[in-house]
């Protein structure tokens, strides 16, 4: 079994069985913290604490997800970075493509996906869906309130099937995102394929696809890989943005992956 993060033992102490319990003002008022929102200038969240006592500044503006992901990123400093004040920008919270892991930023992030979808309640909920589709992570992603983009990329690592999170812009493969039944020899190419339902999201007016099947080499470099297929989903985040969702009917490809 997984053990518990920091963020998941202080939901535990706190009895917390359910999403619908996670109230992230109530928890940040436990930890010492006291949450405003208020208009913010070239930021989106800040912390600014004194001994055991602190206030989180939200951007009063922003769309309600990305305010409680920014408040479980504030006491993800809160938490690790305690003594500091932080000013995070847009791009600074939940940006899965800036800094090095150990970065303040990262390790807020992380915290926060910890505190808003807690792997012991995830797991789960996400055990109750029979496919592993967009459909079943926007239903997961409304029951924890949380962003569709987050919830994809916990589904990914940590949901019930194989699969793997691919997000592409216009100039390509921005990042991924592994399930660790996926083995490391199958790396998503860098540009996206024309025959791929996701070139039209990405680059046309679609704002969604429906789940399909594709060969494996549109998606994989692996030398084997135009011997199988795979499912491909897609969904814009924004405009000339895109993540798609691979799946596999069956796992002979991953198993001939891992022994290759």
């Amino acid at each position: 079994m997984t053990s518990l993060s920091r963020a998941e033992k202080l939901l535990q102490s706190l009895g917390i069985t359910e999403p619908s319990e996670i109230d992230l003002e109530a928890i940040a008022w436990d930890q010492g913290a006291e949450v405003r929102y208020r208009e913010l200038d070239g930021c989106e969240a800040r912390i600014i604490g004194a001994g055991e006592k602190a206030i989180i500044s939200i951007n009063s503006e922003g769309h309600d997800r990305r305010q409680r992901f920014s408040i479980g990123h504030e006491l993800g400093h809160w938490c690790y970075h305690r003594g500091r004040s932080f000013i995070c920008r847009k791009e600074d919270i939940g940006n899965s493509t800036y800094g090095h892991f150990n970065d303040p930023e990262r390790v807020a992030d992380r915290y926060a996906a910890d505190l808003l979808l807690p792997l012991y309640i995830f797991r789960l909920i996400t055990n109750q869906y029979n496919k592993p589709t967009f459909d079943t992570i926007i239903s997961v992603a409304d029951l924890f309130k949380v962003s569709r983009t987050a919830t994809a990329i916990r589904y990914a690592m940590y949901g019930p099937f194989p699969c793997m999170l691919v997000c592409h812009d216009q100039n390509g493969r921005k990042w991924f995102r592994r399930h660790p039944d996926v083995p490391d020899r199958l790396f998503p190419n860098d540009v996206l394929d024309h025959e791929s339902e996701a070139f039209e999201v990405v680059f046309g007016d679609k704002e969604k696809t429906h789940r399909s099947i594709i060969g494996g080499d549109a998606w994989f470099n692996w030398h084997c890989a135009d011997r199988y297929d795979v499912h491909e989903e897609t969904i814009r985040i924004s405009q000339g943005q895109a993540l798609t969702l691979l799946t596999w009917k069956n796992e002979d490809m991953l198993e001939r992956a891992m022994a290759s």
